[in-house]
């Protein structure tokens, strides 16, 4: 089989000379296949086009292109081999994948899927979805991940559940984030959104639909099984979890706590909102500023139906839920929050001028054993319950200026119940005008961990504080040592008149 280059020579050659005998000689082939190709040619048909070869597996082609066919495309070549080969099929298996490869090639562009451009219109369109999220203590997150479909902004808030309040509290803090409600929102067909399909017809969750009219935006679901047809929010899913969830790829270390799992997607969101898109070349928070004056305005309250039952907080930071108390963060102290069960756990949400929180999340408990967790309460300095001492005159802020020497004695002496307290405090103030601040200070420590609050005891720590520090340090020489002589058996065995040894 002559190549292409090989076919074109042999026509220059012809176009040339007229003959074929001359162009034979000329492209150094047999004139009689000058005139084949030069016939073809006249004919309308391609020269350089090989003619089919007759193989052993185009009998077996009708078998493949229906195994194709019937498996939508998703057949294994091997598979098809083991077939074809129990019909009388005797050729190897890399015949067989590469034909099964053109099959598959020409089945795909017979069923391939055509999109029309989809031209968004500023205030129309919200996309949502949920992503995969890290560990956190062994236990799930889920990322919600939103867009907006003009301007490209995109939200993603970590949660722990996909139960319905929870998509509440994120939808209406995407909403706040943004600025204002879009008419549609688009999501797939979870049972919180969608509870049936009859007849390829999605039939709404009434609660949805309630949480759609109290924002005035319709809530609308993709065709089940086609993630083509919310692309928006499945490319902000697959981008915040490269950028969140941590991989080999971004080598991104765990998260201890929840906390900085939410800060990692705040400045996450920063980031993709204020950098310009690939494809408008804007950066999302401007085009969302242009946005909002096509966006229907926000509802003064969240939709709290879903998040519960309304509780007060009392001044002990704790709300009673069915006879139970459970702590809440302190700074709601007198507000009012909503508390659900979410099976075995309770969940306490607030709602401040960001949208619903949650703000804690407790194990269930029983009546009389009470849920308390110390991170609702602001730190303590002494968590042994001890007081600080605190001067409130200016005797007692002389005393405790000396030092922490000075506030240890005064606690030890006041729990030993020490007599005439204050005008050993005013001694120990006069003894440091004659003594350094810092000797009387060590000394009424001393005198704290010794327990000594006697007349004098203080006068007699400084003096041997005074003394020890003069004094030389005596130090054994070579000549002098602490081990025992051996002087007392030096008589041993020795007798004596009129004594036997």
């Amino acid at each position: 089989m002559k190549t292409s280059r090989e076919i074109m020579e042999i026509l220059e050659a012809y176009d040339l000379t007229g003959s074929y005998r001359a162009a034979a000689e000329l492209a150094g082939c047999d004139h009689h296949t000058v005139a084949r190709y030069v016939q073809m040619r006249e004919a309308g048909q391609s020269p350089v086009a090989r003619e089919h070869r007759a193989r052993p597996i185009d009998g077996y082609l009708e078998k493949i292109e229906e195994l194709v066919v019937r498996s939508g495309g998703r057949i294994r070549a091997d598979v098809v081999h083991e077939r074809i080969a129990a019909m009388g099929f005797a050729g190897g298996e890399r015949t067989t994948r590469r034909e099964v490869a053109r099959v598959k090639q020409r089945f795909q562009a017979g069923q391939r899927r055509v999109f029309r451009p989809w031209i968004t219109e500023p205030g129309l369109w919200l996309q949502w979805d949920w992503g995969e999220g890290p560990r956190i203590g062994g236990r799930r997150t889920s990322l919600w991940c939103a867009w907006l479909a003009w301007s490209r902004f995109r939200v993603v808030i970590p949660v722990w559940d996909k139960t319905l309040p929870t998509i509440v509290s994120c939808l209406d803090t995407t909403l706040r984030r943004i600025g204002g409600v879009p008419t549609y929102a688009l999501t797939d067909n979870e049972k919180t959104v969608s509870v049936d399909h009859v007849a390829r017809i999605a039939v709404r969750n009434p609660e949805i639909v309630e949480v759609g009219r109290h924002y005035g935006m319709t809530i609308r679901t993709c065709v089940p099984a086609d993630p083509q047809s919310k692309g928006g929010s499945e490319a902000t899913v697959r981008i915040a979890k490269a950028d969140l969830v941590p991989t080999e790829a971004n080598l991104l270390g765990g998260y201890r706590k929840f906390g900085e799992l939410e800060t990692a997607c705040r400045e996450f969101c920063e980031q993709v909102n204020d950098r310009p898109h690939r494809e408008t070349r804007r950066r999302p928070l401007e085009a969302l500023a242009e946005e909002r004056t096509r966006l229907h305005p926000l509802p003064a309250q969240a939709f709290t139906v879903a998040f519960g039952t309304t509780r007060r907080v009392n001044w002990d930071c704790t709300i009673s839920v069915e006879g139970v108390r459970y702590s809440v963060p302190h700074e709601l102290v007198d507000t009012r929050v909503w508390a659900r069960f979410h099976g075995d756990e309770l969940i306490v949400t607030a709602v401040g001028q960001a949208g619903p929180t949650e703000v804690a999340r407790h194990a269930r408990s029983t009546p009389g054993t009470p849920v308390i967790s110390d991170e609702h309460y602001p730190p303590r300095g002494n968590k042994d319950g001890d007081r600080v001492p605190k001067a409130t005159s200016a005797e007692e802020a002389a005393f405790l200026a000396l030092g922490p020497g000075a506030a240890s004695w005064l606690v030890e002496a006041a729990a030993a119940g020490a007599r005439r307290v204050r005008p050993k405090m005013a001694e120990a103030v006069a003894l440091a005008k004659l003594h350094p601040a810092a000797e009387v200070d060590q000394a009424l420590g001393t005198a704290a961990i010794a327990g000594r609050f006697a007349e004098n005891d203080l006068i007699r720590i400084l003096a041997h504080q005074a003394g020890r520090e003069r004094a030389e340090p005596t130090r054994a020489g070579e000549t002098h040592s602490l081990q025992p002589g051996t002087s007392a058996w030096s008589n041993f065995g020795i007798t004596t008149e009129g004594n036997e040894a």
